[in-house]
């Protein structure tokens, strides 16, 4: 189980060094912000470049969680994956991740719904 739990945070962790930040963002004045976004469960959420923004259409909450769509699949957002502290950017946002190419949450970050 331990092995497990490393595997699957290294792989995270590879992930996100090998992610598409092509540098159209290095001189935002949030990127340090986006850079120091953790998951509850303490996983790196990555860069701004690395997460997709979702209009109001693509997440909503289903019995008190939220969901999100990915290529045009719902998807729940574990707990542990929900960003908590204000957000700077004001978009809802969720960093993805693929296994087989099937979408997973990294994390996700709540916009308002308007």
């Amino acid at each position: 189980m331990k092995s497990r739990f490393l595997l699957a945070a290294l792989s995270l962790g590879i992930a996100c060094a090998s992610a598409h930040d092509d540098g159209r963002y290095a001189n935002s004045p949030l990127k340090p912000w986006f850079e120091s976004l953790h998951s509850k469960g303490g996983g790196p959420c990555c860069a701004n470049a690395d997460g997709l923004e979702l209009t109001d259409v693509d997440w909503d909450t289903k019995d008190g969680h939220y969901r999100v769509r990915i290529q045009g699949q719902w998807i729940d957002v574990p707990e542990d994956r929900v960003i908590t502290e204000p957000n700077r950017a004001g978009r809802t946002i969720v960093w993805p991740y693929y296994i087989n190419g099937r979408p997973f949450v990294r994390c996700f970050m709540p916009g308002t719904m308007t």
